[in-house]
């Protein structure tokens, strides 16, 4: 199937199967005329990607995770290893958007909003301080 069917089957752009193609995480056949034909197995792969990303994997992550995947010797210990460090990253990053909230629910509290110049929010991304 040539490229526009390929991304309609998988949900994704030609642009972006072209760019993971770029990157050599896919590699469809070619056509007689030069054009990319793409297999159904390049589909189960689109898929992947796009499932990998969706939760969060970053295209290197993706990359091992494919490599896993296409190995018949892998291990799941490696897989369950690549899921637990995103894990962990996610639960850094939760907690690092909580304090962020908490910190602007401050900045939003000190400040009385109204028609005056003064603002303890401006201030205190000054480093100045606030009242």
């Amino acid at each position: 199937m040539n490229i526009s069917q390929a991304a309609r089957k998988s949900g994704l752009t030609a642009k972006a199967l072209r760019y993971y193609e770029s990157i050599d995480l896919l590699a469809p056949g070619r056509s007689e005329n030069g054009y990319r034909d793409y297999s159904e197995r390049d589909l189960e792969t689109l898929r992947f990607i796009q499932r990998a990303r969706a939760v969060g994997f970053a295209i290197d992550e993706v990359r091992d995770l494919l490599e896993l995947h296409r190995n018949p010797t892998r291990r799941s210990h490696d897989a369950k290893l690549l899921v637990r460090e995103k894990l962990q990253h996610v639960e850094e990053q939760l907690r690092n958007l909580r304090e962020m909230r908490a910190t602007l629910r401050v900045l939003a509290d000190s400040c009385a909003g109204d028609e005056s110049p003064e603002c303890a929010i401006l201030d205190n991304l000054a480093g100045g301080d606030h009242g």
